[in-house]
């Protein structure tokens, strides 16, 4: 398809603007001092308020930190979030966000920023990272999938660069201390601890807070509520960074078996940008956009296939079902850290038939040795306080 004469303007004057700014920052960069008193905070490339750099400004929040501190949050341009507290809002590759990279004294992230970013001496950065591994990742990668990305080669390099900059990365568990140290090649300080997006699930699984959430989301407290999370397909996407969702689940036919008995939360994964209309189901089945720890407190069961959300659900210590549609065919090329088929701590279901009839009488008494393995090898080090944790240290770097 021809590109048109304004699109092509367009580009130009943006490939030149960011040129400029990104020219500023490495001027910046080099000359600017850090000021320790600003934290710089980004999810999920700016998309969202969400996972452990969310949990960790909130554990700064009551500490009163957010007063001491000047806190800033990275939020991508077009998306719509408010932060709580004192910080402040930074678009995503505007001036500021440059000014800020630059002269920020700590950086809380769970992904990578761009490559020409680079951190000073002075700079403390701590790598939050978000989630498990199951498939190869980062320096393990046999290829790369995703769309956009330079090969397997390129893609490497860029990770090994920008994992050079990490001054402390988190690691949730004994099994991903081995496979980060050498996936990353990280030789630096690992916080190990449990990931701090965790510790709600440990401090407020109790009946008043749930309650409370299920008001805030108007969820019924008659029901049973089946959380519905699935990871992304490589192979199913739009364009750079951004997917499809197509779970190969008949809604409908969920819907005119269970609407008196379940509701199915539908939460996306932060790549996936084409979504679906829900309202004709009218409640019963309903994407929320929210952090996703609330929607396993007031979840009796979590639906995903191969996302890290298995782990962290696990903590809760309830019903894991795994919709594996594709299972045949998924890792087929990717390789993997374990056997998720011998040791997944629940039933792999891979139709929308096959599901209906497990939930009509769902028995997991068959899981129970799986899951308890499970639990005890990913989730030994969650105990509540990993925000905590990480707040100390930023304390610390900033004295």
């Amino acid at each position: 398809m021809a590109v048109s004469f304004k699109k092509k303007l367009g580009m130009i004057y943006w490939n030149m603007h960011n040129g400029f700014q990104i020219s500023l920052y490495k001027k910046w960069a080099k000359n600017k001092k850090a000021d320790r008193k600003i934290v710089l905070f980004e999810s999920m490339l700016g998309r969202n308020y969400s996972c452990n750099p969310k949990a960790v400004y909130e554990e700064m929040m009551e500490r009163g930190l957010d007063k001491k501190y000047e806190c800033w949050w990275i939020r991508e341009r077009g998306c719509d979030f408010e932060v709580p507290g004192n910080a402040r809002i930074v678009t995503r590759n505007s001036l500021k966000y440059h000014k800020l990279m630059a002269k920020a004294g700590t950086w809380v992230f769970n992904t990578r920023q761009p490559d020409y970013i680079v951190k000073r001496k002075d700079q403390t950065y701590i790598q939050t990272w978000h989630g498990t591994p199951l498939k190869l990742l980062a320096l393990d990668m046999e290829d790369v999938f995703m769309a956009g990305n330079g090969g397997i080669e390129s893609y490497k390099s860029n990770f090994w660069r920008h994992s050079r900059r990490w001054d402390y990365l988190v690691s949730p568990s004994p099994y991903t201390d081995e496979i980060f140290a050498r996936c990353f090649d990280f030789d630096k300080n690992m916080i190990q601890t449990g990931y701090p997006r965790n510790d709600v699930l440990v401090n407020r699984n109790n009946k008043e807070y749930i309650d409370s959430l299920k008001d805030k989301f108007n969820l019924p407290k008659d029901k049973k509520i089946i959380l519905y999370a699935p990871t992304w397909r490589d192979n199913e996407s739009i364009s750079k960074g951004k997917y499809i969702f197509n779970p190969h689940i008949n809604f409908d036919k969920l819907y005119r078996e269970f609407k008196d008995e379940y509701v199915f939360i539908v939460k996306y994964h932060y790549l996936i940008a084409d979504k679906l209309d829900f309202s004709r189901f009218r409640g019963m089945i309903r994407a929320i956009d929210t952090d996703i720890s609330d929607l396993y407190l007031v979840s009796d069961i979590h639906m995903t296939d191969y996302s890290s959300t298995m782990f962290d659900y696990a903590v809760l210590d309830r019903p894991l079902i795994f919709y594996t549609y594709d299972l045949e065919g998924y890792f087929e090329g990717r390789g993997v850290y374990f056997d998720f088929e011998a040791d997944a701590p629940g039933p792999l279901i891979g139709n929308t038939e096959d599901l209906i009839e497990f939930l009509k009488a769902p028995d997991f008494s068959a899981y129970q040795d799986k899951y308890r393995a499970f639990r005890e090898k990913f989730n030994c080090r969650e105990d509540g306080k990993g925000s905590s944790r990480i707040c100390d240290i930023i304390e610390e770097v900033t004295r």
